[in-house]
């Protein structure tokens, strides 16, 4: 299984920056870079903090698919 993220999407339509998401989600700014890239699965905590920042579920923001 892979995980697709829409974080980038939703980042960038907010007009944060990679630090700046990283800040307020306490993480540092390379997880941000991987997390979008697709190479690292959050932890849950992660995930649902991204998703609050963003206020949206955590489902609208990840899913995982099928190689």
């Amino acid at each position: 299984m892979a995980l697709k993220t829409k974080v980038k999407e939703y980042r960038e339509k907010t007009g944060l920056k990679q630090s700046e998401l990283a800040e307020l989600v306490h993480a540092r700014r390379e997880t941000i870079v991987h997390l979008e890239n697709g190479k690292y699965n959050p932890s849950l905590k992660l995930a649902m903090d991204i998703a609050r920042v963003f206020h949206v579920t955590v489902e609208t923001l990840f899913e995982f698919t099928e190689n």
